[in-house]
């Protein structure tokens, strides 16, 4: 059958509406040959999504921004969203503006409750919420950081002025005389260090001969520490502290008036008596001195003995008295 001019232009025409409407749905975002569910999230702020902005589930694009409408009571915006259903989205879901990076817009992220299983209805409502993008974040962090610097510099210009003021002519001089000053100094440190290093390079032999004697000294002392290692100190401070403690009992000894050592330290009555003894016989030593015959009586003719005078006490013992 062969097709009259008439028909072969009735099926260019409906071909040409059906391709103008597919390609009108498409520029708004819409698939005709895809299912798709409408939500609907209100806002306070849309942060610059538009018609046809993405709606993405963990990155991955799944619908579309139908319509932006606005409320004229309160003032909100009604975003319409237009959804795949092949990914169904609970009823504690959120969608939430975001800014997926410095370069792209802003798009809407449907963030899921898995725990949820009951299902949102076509036409229902969502609970919106707004994320702060990279740019805002870093820009409410950088007014902190942009206060302190301000206040950074103010203090470094209120530091300059004091400065300012401070180095006046006459202290602008003086530091001028320091700085000289102190290139002086050196300049004399320099020269004192050449002279230390020429004196060291000259004596440098004598050097290392203190060094080697230093090190035999040490060796001595090393074989000195390990001779008395083997002299079995030990036992010598054991004796010695046992001496020690011997000699501290015969000092308590003595000190609480035990033995005749002791006695004689504490016994008032044995040294008043020892006093008495040795006054008596210093009494008798000097009558015998001096009267000698009263104790050695030879007799040839059988004289009668003297009685006993008892003697005077000389000046020895009065001077002694």
């Amino acid at each position: 059958m062969k097709l009259t001019k008439e028909i072969k232009t009735a099926i260019i025409v409906i071909t040409a509406i059906l391709l103008f409407i597919w390609g009108y749905s498409f520029l708004k975002g819409r698939d005709l040959f895809t299912n798709y569910q409408t939500y609907y999230v209100e806002y306070e702020n849309v942060e610059g999504i538009m018609p046809s902005s993405a709606v993405t589930l963990n990155g991955l694009s799944i619908g579309k921004v139908a319509a932006i409408t606005i409320d004229p009571n309160s003032g909100k915006l009604m975003v319409e969203l237009q959804v795949n259903t092949d990914f169904p989205i609970s009823k504690s879901s959120e969608a939430v503006i975001y800014e997926p990076g410095l370069i792209g817009g802003k798009q809407i992220a449907i963030r899921p409750n898995l725990k949820d299983k009951v299902l949102l209805e076509n036409g229902a409502s969502i609970k919106g919420a707004v994320e702060l993008g990279l740019t805002a974040s870093m820009g409410q962090k950088l007014v902190p950081l942009q206060e302190k610097i301000e206040k950074l510099l103010t203090n470094a210009d209120l530091m300059l002025s004091g400065i300012n003021n401070v180095l006046d002519q006459k202290g602008q001089a003086d530091l001028k005389n320091s700085l000289s000053e102190l290139n002086k100094t050196m300049t004399q440190f320099h020269k004192a260090s050449a002279s230390v290093n020429g004196l060291l390079d000259e004596n440098k032999n004598q050097i290392k001969g203190v060094v080697t004697n230093f090190n035999k000294v040490s060796a001595n002392f090393s074989k000195i520490s390990d001779s008395l290692q083997k002299a079995n100190l030990g036992k010598t401070v054991a004796e010695l502290n046992k001496t020690l403690a011997n000699v501290d009992k015969i000092m308590a000894n003595l000190e609480s008036g035990k033995g005749t050592m002791g006695k004689l330290l504490k016994d008032e009555a044995l040294y008043t008596n020892l006093a008495k003894t040795s006054k008596e016989l210093e009494l008798l030593l000097q009558d015998v001195r001096l009267h000698p015959t009263r104790y050695v009586n030879v007799s040839v003719f059988g004289k009668k003995n003297k009685p006993y005078i008892a003697p005077e006490l000389d000046s020895l013992s009065k001077a002694k008295n």
